[in-house]
């Protein structure tokens, strides 16, 4: 089609929502103009369209900006050009497929290089723990020659003072018992250890057995059982949390005590104020002590009653002490009259002994007079039938 010529009505471009274009209703060229074309920039029209200059023959007189567009009858405003510049007037499919592409580009240049640095970083983390475990191989032998390099600076030592051998070698034998007595401390100490670890282990086998034992009675009590053995339980943890607490209080309360003890030795007047503050609360407790007797003391009738009551007990508790006591004296007049007794028989008993003693004596006189006369000792089968 011409540029001059209008096109017909049949032919009118549809709009987005397939109504057709009204005609331009305002600044519209005569039929001899030329149309005038869309989606130029201004500075890149030609000469006769919007935006390029105003050409003689019947062109328009002035230019047409985008805002001054119609709008269509059913209330829809015309396309919008792009902007100016060199960017692209119309954003297409294809437009933002290369936009992702774009991007996607990015973030795989930027996944790669972040897995170039993590490839980086392990194997220098790998050459690191390398480089660690060779150093303290290292230390190791380091410390070991650092104690030979002392006993050797030690024997220089000795050699340049012009120490005797036997010195050096007494030196070295108390040095080396030493030396056993800590070793064997040492495995002593590992022995205690191991059976230590031992027994901690073999106790908490036995306690993880009683929590599994009571675990087991707890799952075959009742329900109300159950419960009340929950509540217990609960009471029990916020007991222990109150009581550790309360310690806590407690060693707040004693380091602020040492303080304070530490703060009044290092003060006589303060000192001189604990004095005056015991005495004060002496004598308030005795305050208290004597208004509470005298609160305790009625009237004078009801004294003599409490007196008359006391003095009935009182009565009552000595006469049964006294008939106590007489028992108790009769029992050893008993006791006596019995110890006397087994006295005398003990003593008739000891004269008896004593009078058969005597006569055995005299009668092993009379029989050592015939032995010193004869100067042959009797045998010893004849002695024992004398």
């Amino acid at each position: 089609m011409a540029s001059g010529q209008r096109p017909p009505s049949s032919a009118r471009p549809m709009s987005k929502g397939g109504l057709a274009r009204p005609p331009m209703t305002a600044a519209r060229a005569p039929t001899s103009a030329l149309r005038i074309g869309t989606g130029i920039s201004p500075g890149t029209a030609r000469p006769g369209t919007r935006g390029g200059p105003v050409m003689a023959g019947g062109v328009l007189s002035a230019q047409i900006k985008v805002a001054d567009r119609p709008v269509t009858q059913q209330g829809l405003s015309g396309m919008k050009t792009g902007m100016k510049g060199p960017h692209r007037q119309i954003l297409d499919k294809s437009y933002f497929l290369g936009l992702l592409r774009a991007k996607i580009n990015e973030l795989t240049t930027e996944v790669s290089k972040l897995q170039k640095e993590i490839d980086t970083f392990n194997q220098e983390n790998s050459v690191y723990l390398s480089y660690e475990k060779r150093a303290e191989a290292l230390a190791v032998e380091i410390k070991d020659l650092q104690g030979q390099l002392a006993d050797y600076n030690m024997l220089v030592d000795k050699l340049n003072t012009n120490t005797d051998m036997e010195e050096v070698m007494n030196d070295y034998n108390i040095l080396k018992a030493q030396n056993d007595r800590e070793a064997q401390g040492m495995d002593v100490i590992f022995t205690e250890r191991r059976e230590k670890e031992d027994l901690i282990r073999v106790i908490d086998e036995e306690i993880e057995r009683e929590k599994q034992v009571a675990d087991t009675i707890i799952k075959n009590m009742t329900e109300d059982k159950q419960a009340k053995f929950m509540k217990m339980k609960s009471i029990n943890e916020h007991l222990l949390q109150e009581l550790d607490a309360r310690q806590q209080e407690l060693d707040i309360l004693n380091t602020k005590k040492e303080t304070l003890v530490a703060e009044i030795a290092h003060s006589q007047v303060k000192q001189e104020a604990v004095v005056l503050y015991e005495k004060l609360h002496e004598l308030e407790s005795h305050r208290s002590q004597m208004i509470a007797e005298d609160k305790s003391i009625g009237s004078p009738q009801e004294e003599r009653e409490r007196l008359l009551k006391q003095v009935k007990e009182d009565n009552q508790e000595i006469a049964s002490m006294e008939r106590q006591l007489t028992e108790m004296k009769e029992k050893i007049n008993q006791v006596t009259e019995e110890i006397r007794h087994l006295d005398m028989d003990l003593e008739e008993h000891q004269g008896e002994r004593n009078q058969k003693y005597k006569e055995l004596k005299k009668r092993e006189e009379t029989m050592d007079v015939p032995c010193r006369a004869n100067p042959t000792p009797p045998r010893r089968d004849e002695t024992s039938t004398t």
